[in-house]
């Protein structure tokens, strides 16, 4: 396979995302069968780093997952750092001027920085196969992500702008795939004639972490759900591509997208937002989400948010999409929960509780378990429920991995494409401009709990089919 990347150029070189991120997921591509033959890495930052500096700062993160080969010795001895204002065209040159072949841009930056640094690119003569590879948000509503989808096809072509959402590039997100079109007992019930409700939840013990710069301008909506967890629900909801190739799935998650909207076309009636006050997390004080460092409490940030959506669609008319995700909460729940309906009757001498089946599919740790009623083991007549599991295969790379190797490849497949991305901005917008306007109130609840007192019953703001319960002889 022919490397269609030359360079990784790195601009944010010395921040967080890159240390933490790209780095070792570069280190662990380059130590499999799959990472690129030849790559020069180059970074940039603010920082009056030497190349020294920077290439002890790329060994420590390699070393950090173990990475070792010829490719990663290669990479080091090349690997290349300059100081550099990303926004300024003569610094861009320079740094250009330091990539062997087609450079992928990779921008480890804040979003409006990253918009600035395009709109100098779009005045330079770049090399022929760049590459652009951007960070979520990508804009800040969908008349911003429409402008800034006019900037980035300026600079290159559409099927050479990367915006990274890494939960794409999850295993599990992946394995849904297989698990729906290659089993032919789960496509057929995969439709509002069988399903009565997917919740979408990522639920994290997780607060903070000094992360204000960057969240508490964002908040839990923008932050996951906007993002993340829109994009695991097209997955989910999406109808059986053509193949695999980047333009019939992206099609199809595309076609998911354009049908949604907000429950009832009512945002108040289908939103919740909460913030954690101080709290407990494993034996750990944690501080009210206002008193963190860096927090402005007018912003009224959200920590934990919750939509219902509709998809309009002959698939999933009625069915309710619940997408939730919040932090500094008592347990880790990343998972897709698609709860069935139940039967539409029970036959008489059957007794015992009959719940409807329902789906699991965990985002971490990778697995699906299906709850289903079986007959009890002491008396046949009495229903029991029993819990299947089964383990997903762990994926070769890590997500971010992943990333980095369809963007080598020139495989656009894992990343959102812009007409998409504009219409994930659509669909949350009219929640953001409810919150703004005050139309929904924040809620409250305390830093390890499971979340606000009045959230716990699942019937208040989720709308519920009408369905009813299976009866004896009915």
């Amino acid at each position: 396979m022919a490397d269609a990347i030359g360079t990784l150029l790195i601009f944010g070189a010395s921040g967080d995302l890159t240390n933490r991120l790209l780095l070792p997921a570069l280190g662990q591509l380059l130590s499999s069968s799959e990472g690129p033959h030849t790559l020069t890495v180059v970074g940039s930052g603010t920082e009056q780093w030497d190349d020294d500096t920077w290439r002890e700062r790329v060994r420590a993160a390699f070393a950090s997952v173990d990475a070792t080969g010829p490719r990663v010795d290669a990479v080091l001895a090349g690997t290349r750092y300059a100081a550099a204002d990303v926004t300024d065209a003569d610094d861009l040159r320079r740094l250009l001027a330091l990539c062997d072949g087609p450079p992928a841009i990779y921008f480890a930056l804040p979003p409006a920085v990253t918009a600035r640094s395009c709109a100098a690119l779009r005045d330079l003569d770049l090399p022929e196969g760049t590459s652009l590879v951007l960070e979520k948000p990508f804009g800040t509503d969908e008349r911003s992500a429409h402008a800034l989808n006019d900037l980035l096809t300026a600079v290159v072509p559409e099927s050479r702008i990367h915006r990274v959402d890494h939960f794409l590039a999850k295993t599990t997100v992946l394995n849904i795939l297989g698990l729906r079109f290659a089993n032919r007992i789960f496509e057929p019930l995969w439709s509002a004639d069988h399903i009565e409700r997917v919740d979408i939840v990522f639920d994290e013990p997780l607060a903070l972490e000094d992360r204000a710069r960057y969240y508490d301008g964002a908040g839990a909506l923008v932050d996951m759900i906007q993002s993340h967890l829109l994009q695991v629900m097209a997955v989910v909801a999406m109808d059986p591509p053509l193949s695999i190739d980047a333009r019939d799935l992206r099609d199809r998650k595309e076609e998911v997208m354009r049908s949604t909207r907000i429950w009832g076309g009512d945002p108040v009636k289908a939103s919740r937002r909460a913030r954690y006050t101080a709290g407990t997390i494993d034996g750990r004080d944690l501080p009210a989400y206002v008193d963190e460092p860096g927090v402005d409490p007018a912003r009224d940030t959200e920590t934990l948010a919750e939509i219902t959506l509709e998809i309009d669609s002959w698939r999933w008319p009625g069915v309710p999409f619940r997408l939730r995700s919040g932090k500094a909460l008592a347990d880790k729940r990343k998972e897709i929960i698609i709860s069935f309906k139940p039967v539409p009757r029970r036959i008489p001498g059957l007794y015992g509780t009959a719940v409807p089946a329902q789906l699991v599919i965990s985002l971490g740790p990778e697995k699906i378990s299906l709850d289903i009623n079986v007959n009890g083991p002491d008396e046949p007549f009495e229903l029991d429920r029993e819990h299947l599991v089964a383990e997903f295969n762990a994926g070769r790379l890590p997500a971010y991995g992943e990333v980095l190797d369809a963007v080598f490849r020139g495989d656009p497949t894992l990343s959102v494409r812009g007409d998409t991305a504009e219409e994930c901005w659509r669909i949350v917008d009219p929640v953001l401009a409810a919150w703004k306007a005050g139309d929904v109130p924040i809620d409250e609840y305390a830093a390890g709990s499971t979340g606000p007192d009045t959230w716990n019953d699942p019937s208040v703001g989720v709308p519920v089919t009408t369905t009813a319960p299976a009866t004896p002889g009915s």
